[in-house]
């Protein structure tokens, strides 16, 4: 590694430890798995090496399966389609490469790949992040994960994340008021994505999401229904206001929590 290239504080913060608070978990094929999502390995990346102290590559990308399959509860006609992929990151002239995969299953084919592809980014991305170091999810290998620690992150870090929350919550509640969704509508949006908050909606997905908020499906919305017509969550007649005005507290009210 070339000598000088990053600061003593720098060279600190990639000795140092990994917040568990930032710590997610899934399981696959009946183990649990642990992992820091992609836009968090970003925001570490621009905080520690500066917005302009980085870059990444893609050098490959490629799909390795394209299969017609059922989808959903109705199981209906649907595809499955996996990618693979090579990123570099070049850090001050230090490199690292890593390589991922993508899977995306949707009824429209266009939009698997596009899921596909960019889970299959990230997740080479994040790969070649952690070279770099624990914050960047190398302690996650270690199965003792002696480098994750119970401490919250940094309070640079915490501002930084509740400023993202709070301007996304803000523009949702801006657009979910915009179209007309009403208490119920706020309670199957938050079941259709397994959220009890709004800050807990995934960045990857934010950005869809505000798009996909049209009018029509704020109708299926407030009728306690996803994009397909499946009911998620009961309809109470107390919670058919056309419009709310205070939408975190009709949430609470139609969540019941």
């Amino acid at each position: 590694m070339k000598p000088g290239i990053f600061s003593d504080h720098q060279n600190d913060e990639l000795k140092g430890s990994l917040s568990a608070q930032v710590v997610k978990q899934r399981e696959q094929s009946g183990k649990k798995l642990f992992y820091v999502e992609g836009w968090w390995v970003i925001r570490e990346m621009n905080r520690i090496f500066g917005f302009d102290g980085w870059n990444q590559d893609i050098i490959e990308i490629k799909c390795v399966n394209q299969t017609e399959r059922k989808i959903g509860r109705q199981q209906k006609d649907g595809w499955g389609v996996s990618y693979i992929a090579r990123v570099k990151l070049n850090v001050g002239g230090i490199c690292r490469e890593g390589v991922g995969a993508g899977h995306g299953i949707d009824a429209d084919l266009g939009l698997a790949h596009e899921s596909a592809i960019k889970e299959a980014a990230t997740d080479a991305m994040k790969r070649a992040a952690m070279t770099f170091g624990n914050p960047f999810g190398l302690a996650l290998y270690d199965k003792d994960q002696r480098a994750v620690e119970d401490a919250p992150p940094s309070q640079m870090q915490v501002s930084d994340i509740d400023r993202i929350n709070a301007e996304f919550t803000a523009k949702l509640n801006e657009r979910m008021e915009a179209v007309g969704i009403n208490k119920t509508g706020v309670a199957a949006l938050k079941a259709i994505l397994s959220v009890g908050k709004w800050e807990d909606v995934k960045e990857s997905i934010r950005e869809k999401l505000l798009q996909n908020l049209t009018a029509e499906y704020a109708i299926k919305l407030n009728a306690g229904q996803n994009s397909k017509g499946e009911q998620v969550v009961r309809v109470a007649e107390e919670v058919q206001a056309p419009s709310i005005t205070d939408l975190k507290s009709a949430a609470k009210d139609a969540l019941n929590v």
